[in-house]
């Protein structure tokens, strides 16, 4: 076949064509081609499988990451929410004490000391811009572009910590304004007695820094951003943070420490309030001036530095800086403000949960004096580093305590009254309650009493013999010269005479509550008793022999209220013994000061009355006594019961009395002392020597007249 057929043309073959070719065939479009990248040259071998693999965990990572970012994102979310449901409105935050405050005015309603919290309620906009300002600079200057956290104030304070040594989160947490206010609402915590031991306890709790505290922080500070605005947050930042002594907001401190209100305040006040927001103890100005004024001249700078004081304002203010009112600067009646608590209910003072408001008998002018003699005896008088204390009470021959000084350092109220709380051995000065007694059975001042070496003997301890002071013995004194010179034989031998019960009746209803001695050695002092019961039981002296309760309180009344729930809780009570024998009482211990042992409290031409008592190895010495307007008691000795050296009740003590009442009564013009002498039987009065009669243990009254009037012939006779 091959070379036949069909299509043959030069014996060459040529395919047969299906279709025929279409004639001026138009040109087939090219798409236009993508650039292409390079292409990385594929590795291979081993580096290609780890770079394969790491890219792996890389979009892995990611992928996670992302994961856990929503999932965590959404959570907080829901808990954001869920906080910011049960956030209350701004009203019901601004008051974060657990009680009330009690706030403490003296005889001319003047404001001398505060106890519990006090409060005062203020806002961000109505407090003095200065103060608003000074908190923004000194706690957050980013307050107002962040939404409750700052990631880059946590980065810094982290920083901070970790370079001084510290954990990341101890010390410089980095909290915003609205973190703090978190802290400061316990997280929407409320207070559990059955959860923590005490409110303390349960304000410590909310104070915790740490990880944990601040994780829970961060959603609480972010509701709080969606629920308030930023002027709101700072409203509760400025009545909830404690501000030192007491204060609880920026109104209070303002009162507190300048006597004006927080929108009154100038640069330098507000940066000094501010300034306690890091720590309110520490730089207190109350505490310690000088170091709130150099805390204080920091937040001038941070001020100066972002614009909110002018250079010129600025130098102002560290040219004149802040400085503590008055009545801030004496902190005077601390120890009377102590003692008025404590003898008024808890549920209206100490545990009250409203604010009160307590009217009191305190003196301003007679506190500052008693201060200032205990302070000028102890500078002029006592050896350089001497550690004894001293006690004082001034008070009204009606109980009405004018003043009070618990201590030689008036800082110290809050603790330790001597004052009101040391029971200590009171020496002689509690014979006067042996002679009230004798003298309200009708014994006379010019009657005498053997001053002899007696023994008395006691079921038990066999014979007791007492000595006198300068261990002599003179023999047949009147009743006079024995307080004067407080012989020891004549007191015991007088309430022996009297009977030991009717002397401890005599004293227990003059105000003297603790436990009297049994024995003989009861009329030289061996019983304790307090500075405070014993000026009272003194002052029933002085009134015509009835007894008082000294008192502090004149009316307390919830703050705001016009009618007091009660008034004064003390004053004058029954009569314990005779006027007659009150006035006889009174010149014999005026003869104390004149003539006796208790010379160094005379005051030139003003009558005073009082006594001297020294304890045994000298652990106590007291000086008691009264003008015509005034009581006043001193002690002094060691906390720790040492005795003391050189002193007794005539020396340091009567100097002490001494410098406190011609300071108290400087103006008040001179009375005389409600005293008499009464005649002795027949009209004949007694001379203050002689023989004296011979009385003894036993006689009827008859036989003691018979004596008194045969050593009246006898001595007419001479």
């Amino acid at each position: 076949m091959a070379g036949s057929g069909k299509g043959q043309s030069g014996g060459r073959l040529v395919a047969d064509r299906r279709y025929a070719a279409p004639r001026n065939p138009a040109p087939k479009a090219t798409p236009p081609r993508r650039p292409q990248r390079p292409r990385k040259p594929r590795r291979g071998g081993l580096s290609g499988l780890i770079l394969g693999f790491f890219g792996f965990l890389w979009r892995l990572f990611w992928r996670v990451t992302w994961g856990v970012t929503a999932i965590t994102a959404l959570a907080l979310g829901v808990w954001v929410f869920s906080i910011y449901s049960t956030l209350p409105p701004v009203d019901d935050l601004l008051d974060g004490r657990a009680r009330g405050s009690v706030t403490l005015l003296d005889i001319n309603d003047r404001t001398f000391a505060y106890r519990g919290e006090t409060f005062g309620t203020t806002s961000a906009g109505s407090v003095s811009q200065y103060l608003h300002d000074a908190v923004v600079a000194t706690e957050d200057k980013r307050f107002y572009r962040h939404f409750g956290v700052s990631p880059r104030g946590i980065a810094s304070a982290i920083r901070i910590n970790m370079a001084e040594g510290r954990g990341p989160l101890e010390g410089n947490g980095g909290s915003t304004i609205t973190q703090q206010v978190a802290k400061l609402l316990c997280l929407g915590v409320a207070y559990d007695a059955s959860q923590w031991e005490s409110e303390a306890a349960y304000e410590e709790d909310c104070r915790k820094g740490g990880i944990q505290r601040k994780i829970k922080e961060i959603p609480y500070a972010i509701a709080m951003e969606f629920k308030y605005t930023k002027e709101e947050i700072l409203t509760i930042y400025f009545n909830r943070a404690y501000l030192g002594a007491g204060a609880r907001g920026f109104e209070a401190a303002a009162e507190r420490y300048f006597g004006k209100s927080a929108k009154d305040v100038t640069p330098a006040e507000a940066a000094m309030l501010a300034g306690l927001l890091k720590a309110p103890s520490r730089f207190a100005p109350t505490n310690n001036l000088q170091r709130a004024q150099d805390r204080a001249a920091v937040i001038v700078g941070l001020m100066e530095d972002q614009g909110y004081l002018t250079t010129a304002e600025a130098a102002e203010a560290r040219a004149n800086p802040a400085s503590l009112s008055s009545q801030a600067v004496t902190r005077s009646g601390g120890f009377f403000a102590d003692w008025v608590m404590e003898t008024t209910p808890d549920f209206l003072a100490g545990e009250t949960t409203e604010d009160v408001v307590m009217r009191t008998t305190l003196d301003p002018r007679v506190q500052a004096a008693a201060e200032e003699a205990l302070a000028w005896v102890f500078e002029n008088k006592v050896r350089e580093g001497s550690t004894a204390q001293a006690a004082i009470v001034v008070m009204s021959a009606d109980g009405a305590v004018r003043a009070m000084v618990g201590g030689r350092n008036t800082q110290d109220a809050g603790s330790f009254n001597r004052a009101t709380q040391a029971l200590r051995q009171t020496g002689s000065s509690f014979k006067p309650f042996v002679y009230a007694a004798a003298l309200d059975l009708g014994y006379g001042p010019l009657d005498y009493i053997d001053d002899s070496p007696m023994c008395v003997f006691t079921p038990g301890s066999g014979d007791w013999c007492p000595d006198n002071y300068d261990r002599e013995f003179k023999g047949q004194v009147t009743l006079l010269q024995a307080l004067a010179e407080s012989r020891n034989i004549p007191a015991v031998r007088l309430s022996e005479t009297v009977g030991r019960d009717i002397v401890r009746e005599v004293a227990a209803q003059f105000g003297i509550n603790s436990d009297l001695a049994d024995g003989p050695a009861l009329a030289l002092g061996a019983s304790e008793s307090t500075l405070i019961e014993m000026t009272g039981a003194y002052a029933g002296i002085l009134n015509g022999g009835s007894a008082v309760t000294p008192y502090g309180l004149l009316e307390l009344r919830i703050k705001g209220d016009d009618e007091a729930l009660f008034g004064a809780t003390g004053g004058i009570r029954e009569r314990v013994i005779s006027q007659q024998a009150a006035e006889a009482l009174t010149y014999m211990m005026a003869a104390v000061i004149t003539e006796g042992t208790g010379g160094r409290a005379q005051l030139g031409d003003r009558e005073v009355a009082g006594k001297t008592g020294t304890t045994n190895s000298a652990r106590d010495a007291w000086f008691v006594g009264f003008t015509a307007d005034y009581v006043a008691g001193v002690w002094m000795g060691y906390d720790d019961n040492r005795p003391l050296t050189g002193v007794t009740g005539g020396g340091l003590p009567a100097e002490i009395w001494h410098e406190v009442m011609v300071r108290v009564n400087e103006g008040v013009p001179v009375k005389p002392l409600p005293m008499s002498l009464p005649e002795p039987a027949g009209g004949v009065t007694l001379p203050g020597a002689g023989q004296g009669p011979v009385i003894t243990e036993g006689m009827t009254e008859a036989e003691i007249n018979e004596q008194v009037l045969q050593d009246v012939l006898r001595t007419l006779g001479e």
